[in-house]
């Protein structure tokens, strides 16, 4: 047992991550009191807050529960045998994967993931609502999508059922290259391409390059429109997933679709399975 302690840093966590590495939580009435008026995008980011908040007390209460149980002072009970396996495997928990956004990640590289998910959170709540979101680090990213919509249909008046979203692919790389904020609608950075390739020239889907089957797209643009206004030519409705195990039966998995530019018949993309991901996994 005391070997299984010893070997998590391996797996990207030490065994005194539950009490010194893990960020405190958020206190929501503070934050809640210091955004001011509650946006649509405000009200996400509460929601996303509350939900990260139950993610880090059980990973909190995991770690130092699982460190007494070792040690002899509590019994050790299934769940804490199945984190202290999975923490042994380099997995991720399976009482902390039900707290947490679908992912195909190996432990140290959710860790990762867990560390700029709070990151952004941080700058959201000191900067303001960032220039362009990073939706994997979101746990339901398509509520702020929607959030997107419904603070545009406040602003201008729009009927919010007649009301839909545009997208377009920038020539911006990274994050850094956008220098200010859109007025309506965002950036979106962290989507990756899998069935086909982005040409950043011309602007437009092409065939995949040879030995590389998922690519970064770059910045991609995200616009509230009315729906009878959004006149599409050229383009392919390209559906954006979680992860790479795409949607289930029910459709869970699917976040929204995007519109990318094409000079190829869509039925082409469709036979690639072209498709955009949250996560590289």
């Amino acid at each position: 047992n005391i070997y299984i302690i010893y070997t998590l840093p391996s797996s990207g966590i030490n065994a005194e991550y539950g009490e010194e590495k893990l960020p405190v939580l958020f206190e929501l009435d503070r934050i809640r009191k210091q955004l001011g008026e509650i946006t649509p995008t405000a009200v996400v980011l509460l929601q996303e807050l509350e939900r990260f908040n139950a993610l880090i007390f059980k990973m909190k209460m995991s770690v130092m529960t699982l460190k007494r149980a070792l040690a002899g002072e509590v019994g050790m009970s299934a769940e804490l045998d199945e984190v202290a396996k999975a923490l042994f495997n380099g997995q991720i928990p399976a009482s902390w994967r039900r707290l947490a956004p679908d992912t195909l990640k190996s432990l140290g590289n959710w860790i990762a993931h867990f560390e700029r998910r709070y990151t952004q959170y941080i700058e959201w709540i000191e900067k303001g609502e960032p220039a362009v979101m990073w939706l994997s680090g979101l746990h339901i990213p398509e509520s702020y999508l929607t959030a997107l919509v419904q603070a545009t249909c406040r602003k201008n008046g729009w009927p919010l059922d007649k009301s839909t979203l545009y997208t377009t692919v920038t020539q911006h790389v990274k994050a850094g290259d956008v220098r200010e904020k859109l007025h309506n609608g965002c950036y979106v950075e962290g989507l990756y391409l899998e069935g086909g390739s982005w040409d950043i020239e011309n602007s437009c889907l092409r065939k995949s390059k040879p030995k590389v089957l998922v690519e970064e797209l770059p910045i991609l643009k995200v616009i509230p429109i009315e729906a009878h206004r959004l006149k599409l030519q050229n383009t392919f409705r390209t559906p954006v997933y979680t992860t790479s195990e795409r949607r289930n039966a029910m459709g869970v998995g699917l976040v929204f679709e995007a519109d990318i530019t094409t000079k190829e018949h869509n039925s082409h993309w469709v036979l690639q399975g072209v498709a955009l991901m949250l996560n590289a996994d």
